[in-house]
């Protein structure tokens, strides 16, 4: 989900803010499969080298055999810079209670310099799944938990060009691979907004950005595997940010998806973005 991706960069971003300075944004996403996705998440500095992040987002997506599927997501985070390096904790609860959520505790220790940083990632995910009735089988619960071992970087190549990579691997105590044409994969796949996206083996991305000015142009290309079928996914996105005020941002995005659980998806975004503080 795109709000992940926000989040990260305003801690990221944050660094170099002054004492109660903040952000707050909100945005909507939609796709090509009627999946539509509402997201409100902010920033702030509460001290120098301190800042807090949380967000909140809703995304709902029509499935073949339930009117649609609604998914709520929450997020809270702490960063604290003891330069040059630093540490992020958060916690986060993910999906929809009545087939599959996840409550999630996350910690990174990052280390950055005058040209870029680098990022070591942990992720602890406690689910819950419950499979409907299939033929002869009852409806029946599943709990399970998975441990997802990352690694992040930014490269300034120049004053105004940056690559940034991203990666992580999900170990889980149970083994999720079922027959893709079983209904469950049905329910929880049918878009980049669909919940089988919060169940990966792993999930990389590459990115390009440049900057003129005030205005930003990112170039972005992911791939994940669900653990669920095995399919793979590739995501496309280009994304740009132009100032609209002295303290307002607007951030239009395009993505295409190619998976081998949903086809083909096309995905737009836009996010407004408000900066306060002294």
């Amino acid at each position: 989900m795109c709000w992940f991706r926000y989040l990260i960069l305003l801690l990221l971003s944050g660094n170099s803010w002054a004492a109660g300075e903040f952000v707050i944004a909100a945005g909507l996403e939609g796709d090509s499969a009627d999946g539509l996705a509402a997201a409100l998440f902010g920033d702030v500095a509460i001290g120098e080298d301190t800042w807090l992040s949380g967000g909140i987002a809703h995304s709902a997506v029509d499935v073949a055999i339930r009117e649609d599927l609604e998914t709520w997501y929450a997020d809270v985070g702490i960063d604290y810079f003891f330069d040059p390096a630093g540490v992020r904790i958060g916690v986060a609860y993910w999906g929809d209670d009545s087939i599959l959520d996840s409550k999630d505790v996350r910690a990174s220790l990052y280390f950055r310099g005058d040209r870029g940083s680098l990022s070591l990632d942990y992720e602890f995910r406690d689910f819950e799944l419950q499979l409907p009735d299939f033929d002869i089988f009852p409806r029946r619960r599943i709990k399970f938990d998975a441990n997802g071992i990352g690694i992040g970087a930014r490269i300034d190549l120049t004053d105004t060009v940056d690559l940034r990579v991203k990666g992580i691997a999900y170990d889980y105590s149970v083994n999720l691979r079922l027959d893709p044409n079983r209904d469950i994969v049905n329910i929880i796949s049918v878009s980049r907004l669909s919940l089988i996206n919060s169940l990966v083996d792993y999930r990389a991305n590459i990115g390009l950005g440049f900057d003129f000015g005030l205005k930003r142009l990112e170039f972005d290309i992911a791939q994940w595997q669900g653990a669920v079928a095995g399919a793979r996914t590739n995501s496309y996105s280009v994304r740009f940010l132009t100032p609209i005020g002295e303290r307002n941002d607007i951030e239009f995005g395009l993505g295409y998806d190619d998976s081998d659980v949903y086809g083909e998806v096309t995905v737009f975004s836009v996010y407004l973005y408000f900066y306060g503080g002294t």
